[in-house]
């Protein structure tokens, strides 16, 4: 403040003058130390909520390792926009950290935050899945991968598929289940394990491509012959077939096998506890009419 000419007011002016500066000097220092004050607390939520949401979550990986959505696009059998649409799902239903990861032959036309990584060119068809449990893929040392095949429509929160056993690798019961109860072996349309955990499924593999796949009928019957009985299996409440455990009526209409759709259209929603709905075999997710399916896969 600029210092005043007491010549130039009367005293009772001077009186009120200084009494109107001593008032403003009162109101800057109050504002101050509110301010002080705002910013000693917002810094104390900001750590005391960061650590409270990393307590509520005691088993959660982000606390040690990066975490990874892969999953698998080879071939024309499936767009860059169903790579696109998997992963707009996963942005809306995972809370955690994550990068998203597209294993490809042609990573033209996907989304510029999807890393592609390349497949090896002497694989074809699901026969590539046993590369992604490779040791050497190009990711962060310690990571934890949750691969999702890419005729899967998302309906809740992701977040348990990481948190569930962290250490160890999980996967879901074959949907034979739905016929067989005491059914065992392994589905492989959602897996989850940690980088370098399952190396041997591809090392064996790799040896003899060729006796594995003339004597199994796919990936997943290969997982289960590599890795029988190490996997924590999730609950199958989790994840379910679209079309054998949620809607009623399985028949499908005629047409050419991989462009058929369901004879009848249902308005069926999965139970809450269900975050993903597995569409295996026809029809694909594009060629469902059902109401939950259209306002979930975009």
């Amino acid at each position: 403040m600029a210092k005043i000419d007491k010549s130039k007011y009367t005293k009772e002016e001077l009186k009120r003058l200084m009494a109107e500066r001593r008032a403003e000097k009162q109101a800057k220092q109050s504002k101050t130390f509110e301010e002080d004050a705002q910013e000693m607390a917002d810094a104390f939520n900001e750590v005391f909520f960061n650590e409270l949401e990393l307590d509520t979550h005691p088993h959660n990986p982000l606390v040690k390792r990066q975490n990874y959505v892969l999953c698998l696009k080879h071939g024309d059998k499936y767009s860059a926009e169903y790579v696109n649409v998997l992963y707009r799902m996963v942005k809306r239903n995972l809370t955690i950290p994550f990068t998203f990861v597209c294993l490809t032959d042609n990573e033209n036309g996907l989304d510029k935050d999807i890393l592609p990584l390349a497949l090896p060119k002497e694989l074809s068809g699901w026969w590539c899945k046993p590369y992604m449990y490779s040791a050497d893929l190009s990711l962060g040392k310690d990571s934890t991968i949750l691969y999702m095949d890419l005729d899967v429509v998302i309906s809740g929160n992701l977040d348990k598929l990481f948190e569930y056993e962290p250490e160890d690798w999980c996967v879901i019961r074959d949907f034979t289940r739905s016929m067989q109860p005491n059914w065992e072996k392994y589905n492989s349309s959602v897996v989850r394990f940690k980088l370098g955990q399952l190396d041997h499924v591809w090392r064996d593999f790799i040896k003899d491509p060729k006796k594995v796949i003339s004597s199994h009928f796919g990936d997943q019957d290969w997982l289960w012959t590599a890795a029988k009985g190490t996997a924590k299996l999730w609950p199958d409440e989790w994840i379910r077939s679209w079309k054998w455990e949620i809607r009623k009526d399985k028949t499908l209409a005629s047409g050419p096998r991989g462009a058929r759709k369901l004879k009848t259209i249902e308005d069926v929603v999965p139970a809450p506890e269900c975050c993903i709905a597995v569409f295996h075999g026809d029809p694909n997710p594009h060629n469902c009419d059902d109401p939950w399916v259209k306002n979930n896969w975009r």
